[in-house]
Parts: C-alpha cells; structure tokens; sequence
C-alpha cells in the first residue's frame, strides 16, 4: 500500500502524528478551560449537577446527595479548581510537559467530568442518544498514554528538552511498559 496509508509512512510519522494529535486534544481542553473562567458559571454550576442527577438510577442517589451539596456549598472552589486542571492540562498536552502525569491526570479528571456533571453520559432510555464527552475524553488520554509507551521518547516535546539536562526528568515525562 501507498501513500499516507501504508505502514511504512505511518511508523516513520507515528511520533508527528501523536504531537499533532495531543496538541489539537490541548487546544480543545485550553477552550474549555477558558470557558470555565466565563461569567455566570459559578452561579449555574449547582444547578448543573442537581440536572445530572435527574433521572438517575436510585443507587446513585448518595453519589449525587454528595456532589450537589459540595456544588451548592462552594460552586467557585469546584469551577476555578477545574478550570485550572484544564488550563493545565492544555499547555501540558500543547508543549508536552509532563506528560505520563498529565495522561493520567486527564484520565482522571475526565472520569470525574463524565461522573458528576455529565451524570454518567444518561440518564439512559428510550431516545438516549450520547454517553457523554468525559468517557470519549478519558479514552483518548488513554490512547496517548499507550502510544508513549509504545514509541518511547517523543522528541517533539518540551519534556525532550528537559530530559537532556535533568536525567530524572524521565520518571515525570516518560510511560514505560
């Protein structure tokens, strides 16, 4: 096979094709990092997770009883608090800086987004259409994370740079399998 499809083109770009990849990832996560930074949200934030928790099964019931007092008690520590792990995260997947912290950092906190917020993708029935972006999100930090340790050092990243001087710096920056 030719062309951009054959094995050989990808195996020599594989380690392009996953910076161009974290990066395009880091841009979406830095425009919604901004936007938890928008007026309004604060305020909207309570009521975000009491409508996740509409619908859902009994046995989520505690979980829910959990966030929507947490929400409600300090909706600006919840919103800020995210909106910085995102707004790191973007320069992390952008620049490529600690990288096997950042991939599991976003793992997590994508779960946590898919969890509370976006009440699990559901609640599901008849005309559910979507299980949420947090799940597809956690998928794809997950996929990062397996094509570092598959390729080893990407040299495209910020993370390269410091590791030529700072030998330890590879246990921040660096999935090994």
């Amino acid at each position: 096979m030719k062309g951009i499809f054959s094995d050989k083109w990808f195996n020599k770009n594989v380690m392009k094709i996953s910076r161009a990849s974290a990066i395009v990832f880091g841009i979406i996560w830095g425009i919604d990092g901004f936007l938890k930074f928008q007026p309004g949200l604060v305020q909207a934030f309570p009521g975000m997770v009491s409508s996740a928790a509409a619908g859902q099964p009994s046995f989520l019931h505690g979980w829910y009883s959990f966030w929507i007092a947490q929400a409600s008690s300090n909706p600006a520590f919840w919103v800020y608090l995210t909106g910085i792990l995102e707004t790191a995260l973007a320069f992390s997947l952008i620049f490529g800086f600690m990288r096997k912290i950042s991939y599991g950092g976003g793992f997590l906190l994508s779960l946590f987004i898919w969890a509370v917020p976006e009440g699990f993708g559901g609640p599901y029935g008849p005309g559910a259409t979507d299980i949420g972006t947090g799940i597809i999100y956690a998928m794809v930090f997950l996929f990062l994370a397996v094509l570092n340790a598959a390729h080893g050092d990407d040299p495209y990243t910020l993370d390269s740079k410091i590791e030529k001087r700072v030998k330890w710096w590879k246990i921040l920056a660096e999935i090994k399998y």
